[in-house]
């Protein structure tokens, strides 16, 4: 069973810097695309950040040069580095592993809050 469990969220004040970590319970991490999504309230969840076995990015166009999405293979982590954070960015953030076509795990979730 794979496990994913996030942290590093809580409440910063725009134009603030944040990096959650998310870390899989889980054999052979360096095989799988490892992303992070959230969803905001009376939002459908979105697509932030995804890295792939090759250390590929791709982000969204909301985050695309404020935030950073990486891997450390030896720790089994995958991190999402925050900049210039806004209240438009407030969600929770949840980690993914994307074992196959079929087979998706999330972590728990972590709140953001960008706020003054």
């Amino acid at each position: 069973q794979v496990q994913l469990v996030e942290s590093g969220g809580g409440l910063i004040q725009p134009v603030g810097s944040l990096r959650l970590s998310c870390t899989a319970s889980v054999n052979i991490f360096r095989l799988y695309t490892m992303g992070w999504y959230r969803q905001a309230p009376g939002k459908q969840r979105e697509l932030v950040a995804v890295i792939n076995s090759g250390r590929n990015t791709d982000y969204a166009d909301s985050v695309k040069g404020r935030f950073t999405i990486s891997r450390d293979n030896v720790k089994n982590t995958v991190y999402l580095q925050m900049n210039s954070l806004k209240p438009e960015d407030t969600a929770v953030y949840y980690c993914n592993l994307k074992m196959t076509t079929f087979e998706n795990f999330w972590g728990q979730g972590t709140q953001v809050t960008v706020s003054s």
